[in-house]
Formats: C-alpha cells, sequence, structure tokens
C-alpha cells in the first residue's frame, strides 16, 4: 500500500504543486520570523557586550530600601567615592560619567526634539569609545550620539550650538560620533559628549551617574567588581561588564520577543489559510480519485489502509513543503535582518542565527497542519463503496449533497449570537472587554459562514449572475459551473475571506480613529497652534538624596545632580511641582500634545512652564485672536488616588473648549464649581461635591456642574481660573499655550506672528494642529500598510488555492471542456470562461469579508473609543476590489491555459 501510494504522488505530482506553495510560504513565515529575532537578539548582544566588556566593572546607583513605606531615589556617587574606588588593589584604573541635560540647537535655532539630549562626559575608561573621530578633549569641542547627528544632519567638522544652564548659546566643533546602541540611556533622546570639565560646566553637575573600572593585572573581574561593592555599599549595584552586558540585552530583547509574538500571529493566520486550502485540495483530490480507491477496496485493502494511505500522502506534501519553506525562512530571515536590523537599533552586523527550534518549529508546523487538514477527506476516502469502481466516469459528485436543514439552522444560529453578543457591547459601552468580546463575535459570525457557504455562494452567483448573462456565452457559461460546486466553491472563498475580513476590519478601526481625533480637535479644540516647553529630566538629587548623605554633596550638586528611579506612576506632577499634564493624559483626551519619548533610563521627565513675556508677545499680534493659556497640577483624593486637576485662562469653557458630556452643562463652570470626566471620577453626578486639597493644607468643596464623557479634552477636574489661584498658588504660569488665528488672517501671516514671539526663547515647541493630524494619519498609514503586508501573505496563499481549485476542477471536467470546444467555444472564450468563474470566487470571497471587516470593525472601534466616530475607507475597500479582480485574472491564468491547450479527439476519446 505505501508503494501504490508514493508511486500515486509521482505520478500526480503537479496536482500538489500550489498546495506545496501554500504550505511553504506559511512555514516560510514561521521560520522567517524565527530567524529574524533570533538574529536580532544576536545584534543587540553583540553591540551591547562590545561596549559593556570594554571595561571589567561597572557600579550605577541603586535606591535604598523605602523608609516610612515611602521610595526612596538612588543617590548619586561623589568625588570621594570615585578617589576611594581608585585606591582598591584590584582596581587599575577608574572614572565616573557625569549626566545630565543640554539643550542642542538645530540647523534652524530652534531646540533639537521634545526632551533635551543627555550631556555627559566620557572619561578614562568608559564603556563607550568614539565610532567615527574621536571624543572631545577641549571646551570648544563635542561629540555627537550617531542618533542625535542622524536626526539633525550633523556631521563630524560641523559647529553646533548647545545653550548652557543660563541658556546661553555655546558653539562647539562636533569631533566624533559615538554610537549607544541599544542603551536605553540615551536610546530615545540622544545625547552629546563633553569633556569632564566642560560637562560640569554646561551641566552644573559634579556627581556620578555611573563609575566604569578596569580591574588590575591579576585581579579577575569578579573580585574588581567586588571591591567596589564593598566601598559603594548597598546603595550601588555593581556588575562585571559581562553581567552588564547581558542585563541589557535582555532587556533590549524585551522588545524582539513582542515583535516576534506580533510577527508569529500574523504566521498563525498564514497557517490558518493554508490549512483550508490543504483540506479543499485533499477534499476535491478524494472526490476526483473514487474509482481508484474504489478499486483498492475491490483487491483488498482495508478502510484503515485506505485511510493512512491519505494521511501518508499528506506527510510527505507536508513535509517536503516545510522543507522549502524552511530554506525560504532562512533567506526572508536574513533579509529582514539586514534591512531591518538597523532601523531597529542593531548597530553591528552579525551572522544570520539559525537555531534548532526555528528549523524544528517550521517543520512540525507545516507537516502537523497538513496532516490535519487531510483528515476529514481521508475519512471521507474510507467511505468510498467498492461498486464505486464499476461507474464509468470519476466525478467529484460526492462532494456536493444539498444543504439540510440543520446546516441552515445553525448558520442562522451563530449570526444570531454574533449579533447579541455585539449589541451587548454596544449596550454596554466602551470596556477593557469589548474588544475581547467582539473578536468571540467575529469567530461566531465567521463559523456562520463557513456553514452558510454554499448558500451564500448560490445567492450571490444568481444575483451577480443576471447582467453577467447577458454579456456573452463565456460568462453565461462561467455562471453556470460556479453553481454546480457551491460547496467546493465555498471552501476555497473561505480562505480569502479570512485576510478580506482582517484587512477591511484594520481599515476601518484606522479611518474611524482618525475621524474620531480630527471631530475632537475640530469641535473641542478650535485651535490652530500649540506652544510647550520641552522636556526636562528631574533634578534626581533633589528630593532624593539620603539624609545622611546630604552633606557630602556641594549645594549646587545637591540641586543639579542626576539620579535614576524617579517613580513615573503619578498621572499629573505632584502637588508644588510645575504640574503640567503628562503625555498620556494627553493622548487620552486627544490633546495635540506631542509626546516626550519614554521608557529610556530610570529618569523621568518633568515638565516646564511657558516664560509669561511669550504669552504677552502672543496677545500682542494682531493676527492672533486669542490665547489660551493651561495650567495643571494633581490633587489627592479618595483613598489617595491621584486626581489631574486643570484651569484653562483666556478661553470660556463650553465655547473655546469643549467634551461631550455625559450630563450636565459646561457652560455653567464658574468660582466655587467643577467639570469632572467619568474615567476618572466615575461615582459623582451633577449636584454632588468634590472635595480637593489644596497646597496650604486645607480643603477646597467644589459643585459638579458637569460630567464629561472619558477620553475627552477635558478629563481629571477642571475648575476655574480663581479656584484654580486660590488652591495652588504655586502654580502661576502656563504649562502650554493654545493659539487661534483671528478671522480673516493667512496662514503664512499667523505662522510667522508665532515663530517671532518664541524667537529669544529656542526651548519652545511649537506645533500646529494641522501638522499633528498630518502625523497622526501618517502613523496610521504606517501602521496600516505594515498590517496588509503581513496579511497579504494570507491573501496570496488563499489566491494559490483559489488557482488549485479551478486547476483540478479545469482536470475534472476535460471532457466538458473539449465538447465545448467541439460545439464551437473557442480557446479564446474557454479561458475568459474561466477567468470569470476565478473572479466571481474571488469577488464573493472578498465581498464577503468586507462585510465582515467593515461590520466587525466597526464594533471592535466603538467597543474601546467613545464617542467614535465610524468611518468606511471606501477608496482603500475599492482597492481591495480591484485586487480581488486581479488575482481571480491571476488564479485562472494557468488553468485557462492548460484548458486551451487539450486535445478535442484525444479529450472526446478518453484520454
Amino acid at each position: 500500500m505505501l508503494r501504490t501510494t508514493l508511486a500515486g504522488l509521482r505520478l500526480h505530482k503537479s496536482r500538489y504543486v500550489t498546495t506545496v506553495l501554500a504550505i511553504l510560504l506559511g512555514v516560510m513565515f514561521v521560520s522567517g520570523t524565527m530567524v529574524f529575532a533570533d538574529t536580532l537578539n544576536a545584534g543587540y548582544e553583540k553591540s551591547v557586550m562590545g561596549s559593556a566588556t570594554s571595561v571589567d566593572a561597572i557600579a550605577v546607583p541603586e535606591a535604598p530600601d523605602p523608609q516610612d513605606g515611602e521610595p526612596t531615589e538612588p543617590v548619586p556617587f561623589t568625588e570621594e567615592q570615585l578617589e576611594r574606588i581608585r585606591e582598591l588593589p584590584e582596581v587599575d584604573a577608574a572614572d565616573g560619567t557625569v549626566r545630565g541635560q543640554a539643550v542642542l540647537l538645530d540647523a534652524e535655532g530652534r531646540a533639537f526634539g521634545f526632551m533635551p539630549p543627555a550631556a555627559l562626559s566620557l572619561g578614562e575608561p568608559n564603556r563607550f569609545s568614539a565610532e567615527e573621530g574621536s571624543l572631545p578633549s577641549t571646551g570648544e569641542e563635542i561629540a555627537l550620539a550617531t542618533s542625535t547627528a542622524d536626526q539633525t544632519g550633523f556631521a563630524v567638522g560641523d559647529t553646533v550650538t548647545v545653550l548652557d544652564r543660563e541658556e546661553n548659546e555655546r558653539e562647539f566643533t562636533v569631533t566624533g560620533l559615538v554610537e549607544f546602541g541599544v542603551d536605553p540611556s540615551y536610546a530615545f533622546g540622544g545625547a552629546v559628549v563633553f569633556d569632564p570639565d566642560t560637562a560640569e560646566e554646561m551641566t552644573g553637575l559634579s556627581v556620578y551617574s555611573e563609575i566604569d573600572v578596569l580591574a588590575a593585572e591579576g585581579s579577575t573581574d569578579e573580585e574588581a567588581a567586588k571591591a567596589v561593592a564593598s566601598v559603594l555599599g548597598s546603595q550601588a549595584k555593581v556588575r562585571t561588564g559581562e553581567e552588564f552586558g547581558l542585563d541589557m540585552a535582555e532587556s533590549a530583547g524585551g522588545d524582539t520577543e513582542m515583535m516576534r509574538t506580533a510577527l508569529m500571529l500574523f504566521a498563525l493566520i498564514a497557517m490558518f489559510v493554508a490549512g483550508i486550502v490543504i483540506y479543499n485540495t485533499f477534499a476535491i483530490l478524494i472526490a476526483q480519485r473514487q474509482r481508484e480507491l474504489a478499486l483498492l477496496r475491490c483487491v483488498g485493502a482495508k478502510r484503515g489502509q485506505v485511510f493512512r494511505s491519505v494521511l501518508v500522502e499528506s506527510s510527505v506534501v507536508g513535509l517536503v513543503a516545510s522543507v522549502l519553506g524552511v530554506l525560504a525562512g532562512v533567506g526572508v530571515g536574513t533579509a529582514g535582518a539586514a534591512f531591518g536590523g538597523p532601523l531597529l537599533g542593531m548597530g553591528e552586523s552579525v551572522s544570520v542565527v539559525v537555531t534548532p527550534p526555528a528549523v524544528v518549529t517550521g517543520l512540525v508546523v507545516g507537516t502537523v497542519v497538513t496532516v490535519f487538514s487531510a483528515l476529514v477527506p481521508a475519512t471521507r476516502a474510507t467511505r468510498v463503496a467498492p461498486l464505486a469502481a464499476l461507474r464509468t466516469s470519476a466525478t467529484a459528485s460526492g462532494l456536493e449533497k444539498g444543504t439540510g436543514w440543520i446546516r441552515v439552522v445553525l448558520g442562522v444560529l451563530s449570526f444570531a449570537v454574533s449579533a447579541v453578543m455585539v449589541g451587548l457591547t454596544r449596550m454596554s459601552g466602551p470596556s477593557q472587554t469589548g474588544p475581547i468580546v467582539v473578536t468571540a463575535a467575529a469567530l461566531i459570525a465567521f463559523v456562520g459562514v463557513v456553514v452558510l457557504g454554499p448558500l451564500l455562494v448560490r445567492g450571490i452567483v444568481r444575483v451577480v449572475g443576471v447582467p453577467l448573462r447577458k454579456v456573452g456565452v463565456p460568462s453565461m457559461l462561467a455562471v453556470d459551473n460556479s453553481t454546480r460546486s457551491p460547496r467546493r466553491a465555498a471552501t476555497a472563498m473561505i480562505a480569502l475571506t479570512v485576510g478580506a475580513t482582517l484587512i477591511t476590519g484594520y481599515s476601518v478601526v484606522s479611518a474611524s480613529l482618525e475621524s474620531t481625533l480630527t471631530k475632537q480637535l475640530d469641535e473641542q479644540f478650535p485651535m490652530d497652534y500649540q506652544i510647550s516647553p520641552q522636556f526636562a529630566m528631574d533634578d534626581p538629587a533633589a528630593g532624593g538624596q539620603d539624609p545622611a548623605d546630604a552633606e557630602e554633596l556641594p549645594a549646587e550638586d545637591a540641586e543639579g545632580s542626576e539620579v535614576s528611579g524617579e517613580d513615573t506612576e503619578e498621572p499629573a506632577n505632584a502637588p508644588g511641582e510645575d504640574g503640567s499634564q503628562t503625555s498620556e493624559e494627553a493622548a487620552a483626551e486627544g490633546t495635540p500634545v506631542e509626546e516626550a519619548p519614554t521608557g529610556g533610563g530610570d529618569d523621568s521627565p518633568e515638565f516646564g512652564t511657558v516664560p509669561p513675556e511669550v504669552r504677552e508677545a502672543l496677545e500682542a499680534q494682531e493676527s492672533l485672536g486669542k490665547v489660551i493659556g493651561a495650567r495643571s497640577t494633581a490633587a489627592e483624593f479618595d483613598d489617595q488616588r491621584m486626581l489631574p486637576v486643570f484651569t484653562y485662562t483666556g478661553g470660556e469653557i463650553g465655547v473655546d473648549i469643549t467634551s461631550d458630556t455625559a450630563e450636565g452643562d459646561l457652560s455653567d463652570l464658574g468660582p466655587g464649581r467643577v467639570v469632572v470626566s467619568k474615567d476618572y471620577v466615575d461615582d459623582l453626578s451633577v449636584g454632588d461635591t468634590l472635595t480637593l486639597p489644596i497646597e496650604d493644607g486645607g480643603e477646597l468643596s467644589l459643585e459638579v456642574v458637569a460630567v464629561v464623557e472619558p477620553m475627552q479634552f477635558l478629563m481629571g477636574a477642571t475648575i476655574d481660573p480663581e479656584d484654580f489661584a486660590t488652591a495652588f498658588p504655586g502654580h502661576t504660569e502656563d504649562d502650554y499655550l493654545f493659539v487661534r488665528a483671528s478671522e480673516g488672517s493667512e496662514a503664512a501671516e499667523v505662522r510667522e506672528a508665532v515663530y517671532a514671539a518664541v524667537d529669544d526663547h529656542p526651548t519652545m515647541q511649537i506645533s500646529s494642529v494641522s501638522e499633528v493630524k498630518n502625523q497622526f494619519s501618517q502613523v496610521m498609514n504606517v501602521a496600516f500598510y505594515t498590517i496588509a503586508a503581513m496579511l497579504g501573505l494570507a491573501i496570496i496563499i488563499a489566491v494559490f488555492g483559489i488557482s488549485n481549485t479551478m486547476a483540478l476542477s479545469v482536470l475534472e471536467r476535460t471532457r466538458e471542456s473539449a465538447l465545448l470546444r467541439a460545439l464551437g467555444l473557442g480557446k479564446g472564450q474557454l479561458r475568459r470562461m474561466l477567468s470569470v468563474e476565478a473572479v466571481l470566487l474571488c469577488l464573493i470571497g472578498a465581498g464577503i469579508g468586507i462585510v465582515l471587516g467593515v461590520v466587525f470593525g466597526w464594533a471592535a472601534g466603538a467597543s474601546v473609543l467613545p464617542g467614535m466616530v465610524f468611518s468606511v475607507p471606501f477608496g482603500q475597500i475599492a482597492v481591495f476590489v480591484a485586487l480581488s479582480v486581479v488575482a481571480g485574472l491571476l488564479a485562472a491564468v494557468l488553468p485557462a491555459r492548460r484548458a486551451a491547450s487539450t486535445s478535442i479527439t484525444g479529450a472526446l476519446a478518453g484520454e
């Protein structure tokens, strides 16, 4: 039986070509993802280890144990501690890194970045070196991080301007570029490097955020690290260079693992689609081989042997395709690492990493999916009666049966349950569980499509076939052929439906999110420009220094030294600080505030204020109609929860700035009153009292006059400027300004007026609402096209499946096609008939997917986004439809050519 099975495979190997391609592509995605991620991790490790192992031990400050339940801050190292380390017999050399911030001006004289780059000194030894040029050695020289140089366009030999602590301009010559790799302290904001003396001048710091050590001759790295730890005590974390590098590589690898997981999800979708293609292929082949299987039964083959023979076929096909897929995956992973690695911070190029799990996973997934998909066709093969060998034709009539009432009831019930689940999400409103419920509803609806697929194909073809029948004979024949085997057609188009549903659904969510943001900006925030200060890093020594060590630091160092570990859990700055809005809050409410990069290093950003003279200059411009200032802080209430508190000066709430209200009227805001948002205060209604602690230790009681919906412009608590000044007298300057042009002003005139007002303040960040919209649109477009490209592989696999279905159908209808040719149907007409048939199949699959995508895209977006503006991207959907037509034409090319080239007399004679 095994020889018979293998002989059949060799004889009919052309029937499995597209199936092999489908498996190959899916396995290629799986193995390619693993090779790419493993190579990326190896690149990170090599980059980090190369810098970290250039020294033998590295010490960084570590926060002391909490005191009285209150978190403590790390304490930077002092010059005295550095000298004690240098005196250790296990240490050959040691030096510290001064790290603060300095404002770098770009070519236009404005501050570079939304956060000043790190400003540091690199002594000898240190774990970094110049990748190009040399490190600075005098007070007129500077080195830039390679990422900073790329973004600003500066190169070695250029003259750059940096602001000192008093914002005086100083010019430096770029002598070198330093590659900081994936070090989170410098990966986001960039860095500038000075010689040690200049670094102290520019940052005002004389303490160290890191000490690098070389071990003395005869001492190991571990011994040197242990000796350094004995000097610094529990307030330092000391590791060998290798340990430090491994920890950092592991941290950087976390992002890679997230990327691996995301890519594997798309790979699983591709394998699922490939499984549908495999199932359909074996189902058709088994139906076409009824006489062959029946003859095997007649000569003594048992049901079990027939079943095993089909599984052996699928195993061989799956294994061969998986081997080819793994080889292709290695190539794809290599290309991905070569082109995508530099974009993801992988500095040095490394050899491709092909691990055993990448190979084994690809082989196992491809083979198992193939065998599993062939189980149902294999079971059907055992039901072929021996008497079927006496039939005169090998047709697939056994594949098509009537659509029973059980199938209809199950399909209708699936759609009903799905509709109820979607309805429940709409009734309960936006929540974290909403997307999960919508996803489950989509899967149930997809089951309904699978069950009712044959009925859907018949119904859609009958409707679409009305005009097609009038086009010509080939189109009329194509319509008839599409309804002859609706179950086969439904199975083939399901694979395409999966991809079309996912792409359409994401495009609807993306378009709706963009429309919602635009609506919120236009209606709730009708401003033209926003002016905000550049983010800065908190002074870590101020308030974070251990009291016992306070006298070790000079006063000026206590004010300006930097240390890591700032607590970042509060939604806004604590009372008594500048109180500006965090980037997370801005994003939640749709405020067009640019976010500072987060997650780099242990320091957290603090938010400055806009100088009063900037507002005065803006208000003096005739082309500017209104200038609104925003001030904020955070107040503790209700079991130590932190509530952001905002006020707006120069504008009227409910007129200039609005939000969607759940109850009450925004225009009622005034002294003694407050507007709250449901996402922060969900237990208060109009007429209730909100009590806030204020700076002098007292309390401020306010009447709630309006409650706004979650994720609106107005968030937390919004109070009258008079109440804000009384409660928080330390917050007298604006965190940011909103500017609206006066009626009739030209756009160029308004822009010139805004920029003129901040000429003397280069650190002020200017962004226009139109720029914010464009940036958001670009981000959404990039995300959409990236996801579409990932899902595109599943669609390609689905097209292979349709092509395979057409090819097997042509083989089955060889005599029928020959008879049509004998009756006068030309070769061109025969090709058109098959092309129309394939296009119909693709359009049905894509059409059902588009409908499902629109419905569940709307449901998914509305389940998490309050007040979502539903938007259907008709342009993108039109592209999907056009691509479906092209896919159908391509799927029919080879089957149509084969049908047209078949000999009429040979086919009719039964050859």
